[in-house]
């Protein structure tokens, strides 16, 4: 009996040939990630522990990003602790404000994740890195501060489900509507636990952007982990951002999965997460009559350059909606900067919408960008829950940046295919 991707990941890390579903290993780590959230409370219970320096400087990054610039006392507080922790113990990959970004999108971009790596990170959404082949999981706080101390950590060795991606998309059908075709198809548990393994001819249709989208949201099927085939896009993407080795693992050939599915890519059509789960999909053909007070692109999910460029495409010489507020949130400052050298910014300002400095802030419904009771919100964002963005009684509709841009210039969600 084969490995799959990550089971053969997880091997190498364990110091083993082989390792089998539902076998508990400890695993060498590649890196350590936390927030401005989840690294306080580690912080605290890596001082329990007793040591005095983390297992590798270069190992570990703390991003603060979730409320950052900071909204209030208690947020800044917590980001000074985190702060101090950073140069006390000489982190190397602390990003303040100015050279911070919103997590996962920063750190694929500063090379600190390549092929083959194992991460764990105190943020579900770590699971991004398995658009480069590598394996990544959201972890707890407790286990960031173990990860911090010892390098290592414990892990359930996942089943797997085989997604074989064939076809070309849609012109505006992106990586935000094939992860949420697949959560409508599979469920918010179709996965839970298991790695998601997406491999396939139609991966030459699917950007990199797109890929990191898709590996985003594996965990809104319950997801351990979603992780991709590498191919020549992921090698050019590695050596463009990154000088670490890389190893590149394919899954054998009889490799067992809990279940394959084969999806036409080309069958895709744009797509909305109605509230108040991700898997409550409806094409963009069945949605109806849906007026909205507020629009959001941007997130760990579609923060990205192709997701600005999409929105800013149909943006352009237009206004947004009356009565509509429209958020752009760059993912990093990097990405901030290329916007403003293409025009992207000024397109968005002209077109009445507000530019945010890189944050986490109104996908959890931390700041800028809450919403009041009774209102709607188009979002790139990865989840829906009920209160998700502000008020119990608001509702959060998921969508790409193109029906989302679409969606600014109506004030109801819209086809963008209606507006090209």
């Amino acid at each position: 009996m084969g490995m799959t991707m990550t089971q053969k990941i997880l091997a190498k890390h364990a110091g083993l040939e082989k390792v089998q579903v539902g076998e508990l290993i400890q695993a060498d780590l590649d890196l350590v990630l936390g927030n401005d959230i989840t690294t306080p409370v580690a912080v605290k219970e890596f001082n329990k522990i007793g040591i005095k320096e983390v297992f590798d400087k270069k190992k570990v990054a703390i991003v603060p990003d979730h409320f950052t610039p900071n909204k209030d006392i208690k947020t800044a507080e917590m980001c000074k602790v985190i702060r101090e922790f950073a140069k006390e113990k000489e982190i190397e990959n602390y990003f303040e404000i100015g050279e911070m970004g919103i997590e996962h999108v920063l750190i694929p971009e500063k090379g600190l994740v390549v092929a083959g790596d194992v991460v764990i990170g105190a943020d579900s959404h770590t699971c991004t890195y398995g658009a480069l082949g590598a394996f990544a999981t959201g972890i707890g706080s407790t286990d960031m501060a173990a990860g911090m101390s010892t390098g290592k950590c414990w892990f359930k060795v996942p089943s797997a489900l085989k997604f074989v991606l064939k076809g070309k998309p849609s012109p505006w059908v992106s990586g935000k509507d094939v992860i949420l075709h697949i959560i409508g198809m599979i469920g918010v548990d179709g996965a839970l636990y298991k790695s998601m393994e997406f491999v396939g001819d139609g991966l030459k249709h699917l950007s990199m952007d797109d890929r990191f989208t898709m590996a985003n949201m594996a965990i809104e099927a319950g997801g351990k982990n979603g992780i991709f085939a590498v191919d020549e896009q992921t090698i050019e993407y590695i050596k463009n951002h990154s000088t670490k080795e890389y190893t590149t693992y394919t899954a054998d050939e009889d490799a067992v999965y809990d279940k394959v599915y084969e999806i036409d890519l080309a069958t895709i059509r744009p797509t909305v997460a109605f509230p108040h789960l991700p898997d409550n999909t409806r094409t963009i053909d069945e949605v109806g009559d849906i007026k909205v007070d507020q629009v959001v692109i941007g997130s760990c999910t579609n923060g990205r350059m192709a997701d600005l460029r999409v929105a800013a495409k149909i943006l352009k010489d237009k206004k947004v909606a009356k009565g509509v507020r429209v958020i752009v949130f760059p993912g990093t400052q990097k990405i901030y900067l290329e916007a403003m050298k293409e025009g992207l910014l000024e397109i968005f300002v002209k077109a009445g919408v507000v530019v945010s400095t890189p944050t986490c802030g109104p996908c959890l419904g931390g700041h800028m960008g809450i919403l009041a009771a009774g209102e709607r919100a188009v979002a790139t964002t990865n989840r829906n829950f009920v209160g998700r963005m502000g008020h119990p009684e608001s509702e959060v509709y998921l969508a790409s940046p193109a029906v989302a841009a679409a969606s600014a210039l109506t004030g109801k969600i819209t086809n963008p295919e209606e507006l090209a």
